[in-house]
């Protein structure tokens, strides 16, 4: 399953009162490795089988999904993965859901309410972007494309190069009796061509894959200067960055200088979105939102247009009181919610997971910034709004 698909999934499970399991799993980001993280979860899980009365049918449920999931980590973990994701329903045997990542989590966590925690899981599907890359010379180019949900999980197969393109016309041509400006030309049309032929490939493959973000790659001095000009404005506003880099690079050196480019430019990215909500939220206009209590009243009237997180979850905090009070003034099936039973304002991982849940119910763009002092500030949580619901009510 797509892990997008797995989200909204998660968001859309109707509590009952049964317990749900969900647990993450970073050991890249933990000392001691697999084993530490197993004698950890041990500890973990055992310590929440005192909230079941012995012998109960709770209880044997509980320990039915626990083995479950000591058994698949025994017997079908890749060793490969850096993050693993498990969600389990007490109340349903086929929810039983498992990730294998090739990013970490930042923590190992293990969580039991009576709904999925998701928050997590979309922060690192939102901070790994799908991205392009064009590596090319003057008769030859490669097209690959990194990141987004696929090239996250292990047990996904993909091919991050997803074209190669030749071009042997100006390869070893011999200048005979031409002139030399003759020649030169000759040899110019075709780089020109081979330019034209590579952008239109590119530009088909970045829309069949909704690639939103591209890297160029190859000589500064010969082939960028007849690349980028055949480039279309809206491929151009897409570039991140152009490397120079050698035609002897393998597909990892690739990935991972482009890698960190994309992760410099989302850093970018993240302190422009902080100051456009900010800057929304203090404009007369009052065409933003700042700290959970605001933001969750909006999410409910279907008002955002972003919603903005920071991706440190212990810098999301709020008033309980405040928060309730936004929950009671909104009947579920007319609040963006995910279900009838609403989250415990005292929960904050409920709080956040609800935040989300809203926004997707209402098709609001969502991300998580990392570079967010100013978003600390007002509780982690911003939003930038469609309309204004004062303004529309004068009206």
């Amino acid at each position: 399953m797509k892990l997008t698909n797995l989200i909204r999934s998660l968001a859309d499970y109707e509590p009952s009162d049964a317990k749900f399991i969900s647990v993450y799993l970073g050991e890249r980001e933990n000392e001691g490795g697999p084993e530490a993280t197993r004698i950890w979860l041990k500890n973990e899980m055992a310590a929440a089988e005192n909230e079941f009365e012995p012998d109960s049918d709770e209880w044997s449920r509980y320990r039915e999904v626990t083995e479950r999931i000591e058994e698949f980590l025994d017997s079908e973990r890749d060793e490969s993965a850096s993050g693993v994701a498990i969600f389990a329903s007490l109340a349903d045997d086929s929810l039983f859901e498992t990730l294998q990542l090739d990013e970490p989590f930042p923590n190992n966590r293990f969580f039991m309410f009576g709904r999925p925690h998701i928050y997590p899981l979309a922060r690192i599907v939102d901070q790994n972007p799908k991205y392009a890359v064009l590596w090319a010379d003057t008769n030859k180019a490669d097209i690959y494309i990194f990141g987004g949900e696929n090239h996250l999980d292990v047990e996904t197969e993909t091919r991050a190069k997803v074209e190669e393109i030749h071009n042997d016309k100006t390869r070893g041509t011999k200048v005979g009796g031409w002139s030399q400006a003759r020649y030169q030309r000759h040899v110019g049309n075709f780089h020109l061509q081979h330019a034209k032929e590579t952008v239109e490939e590119l530009e088909r493959l970045m829309k069949q894959a909704n690639v939103q973000h591209l890297v160029l790659c190859g000589d500064e001095a010969t082939i960028m200067p007849v690349l980028r000009p055949q480039l279309s404005k809206e491929t151009e506003d897409r570039v991140i960055t152009a490397l120079n880099m050698s035609q002897y690079a393998s597909e990892e050196e690739i990935r991972e200088k482009t890698h960190e480019a994309v992760r410099m430019h989302t850093a970018e990215r993240y302190l422009a979105c902080v100051e456009r909500v900010v800057g929304a939220a203090k404009a007369a206009a009052g065409l933003g939102t700042l700290g959970v209590e605001e933001t969750l009243a909006a999410l409910s009237n279907g008002q955002v247009e972003e919603l903005v997180l920071s991706s440190v979850f212990e810098h999301i905090n709020y008033s309980p009181k405040r928060v309730e009070k936004v929950l009671d003034a909104y009947a579920p099936g007319d609040d963006n919610s995910g279900s009838e039973e609403l989250p415990e304002a005292s929960e904050k991982r409920q709080i956040a997971d609800e935040l989300l849940v809203r926004a997707m119910n209402s098709a609001a763009r969502i991300t998580f910034v990392e570079e967010d002092t100013l978003l600390k500030e007002a509780g982690g949580v911003g939003a930038v709004l469609r309309y204004n619901m004062n303004a529309t009510a004068s009206v």
